[in-house]
């Protein structure tokens, strides 16, 4: 099912050898044409054919990644324009995008090159940078976009607008606007509630708002939301798509957000149950006998 897959790994990890030696034993087993990227190709001592980003998904029925959550945002940045899979092995603390560990290596990999997994999509936002009229840049999030006071003490200052419908004025560090996905991070910390990865939703989450009835809202994720930040607090303050910031940010811009039209494709072992992670990652107990 799976026979041309790319890698994509963490950099600078002494763990991630060990993990993807595991999964290119299964490979080569199952006879799997691998292209790796520079992490994986570092940490295997150049051993396997090293491919541009271009190359790990141009062809390819799979994308691996090993690392964390963070690693697999970098692979999906990639890998979703094409529609190609990705599955995580997960070397970060957390891990709610990336879940298998690596004892669970050749095991799991086994089980999903025999067709044994689970498949589901996941929403993508698009950030556009639209300055009189024109988009400017553009950049694609699966966890969240992050508008925020950037160097200063100060609070900055959001007009905000869903589907050309005024919502609030708001002083505050900033808001994050995040798919279900992006839920169980950066959002969380800011007080939002995590959403079934299914739920077609956005969130929007207020950072430390001078007002305390500014609360989180979630609305539907066919929205369109636009954001105006105050003129002077353009200088201080700075957006970005899963960490990376849109350049060139001038007063009068606005940040429009939509639900991209591609989804990210995730595999997951055979019995994968989100809540079950939710469970284990959050500590929230074990299911009664």
């Amino acid at each position: 099912m799976f026979k041309r897959i790319g890698i994509v790994a963490k950099q600078d990890d002494a763990a991630v050898r060990g993990a993807l030696e595991s999964a290119l034993a299964v490979l080569t087993r199952y006879q799997v044409d691998v292209i790796v990227d520079a992490g994986a190709a570092s940490a295997l001592n150049g051993n396997y054919r090293h491919g541009t980003d271009s190359e790990l998904v141009a062809d390819r029925d799979l994308v691996i990644t090993v690392g964390g959550d963070g690693t697999l945002l970098r692979a999906a940045k990639l890998a979703f324009p094409r529609a190609v899979p990705l599955l995580g092995i997960n070397l970060g603390r957390l891990g709610f995008l990336a879940d298998i560990s690596p004892q669970q290596v050749s095991q799991g990999l086994e089980a999903i090159l025999g067709g044994r997994f689970v498949e589901e999509e996941r929403a993508v936002l698009l950030c556009e940078l639209v300055r009189d009229g024109v988009v400017v840049a553009a950049q694609p999030a699966l966890n969240d976009v992050v508008i925020q006071r950037w160097n200063s003490p100060r609070l900055i200052t959001l007009n905000t607008y869903v589907d050309g419908r005024f919502v609030h004025t708001q002083r505050s560090d900033g808001m994050i606007i995040s798919t279900p996905t992006g839920s169980t991070a950066y959002a969380l910390s800011g007080g939002g509630p995590i959403l079934e990865p299914s739920v077609p939703a956005m969130l929007l989450v207020p950072i430390c708002p001078h007002s305390l009835t500014n609360r989180p809202l979630v609305i539907p994720d066919s929205s369109r939301v636009e954001i105006d930040v105050a003129a002077e607090d353009v200088s201080v303050s700075n957006v970005n798509a899963d960490g990376n910031s849109l350049p060139g940010w001038l007063p009068g811009d606005r940040i429009r957000i939509t639900r991209h039209p591609a989804s990210v494709r995730l595999l997951h072992p055979a019995g994968h149950d989100h809540f079950a992670t939710l469970r284990a990652k959050m500590q929230w107990g074990r299911p009664p006998c």
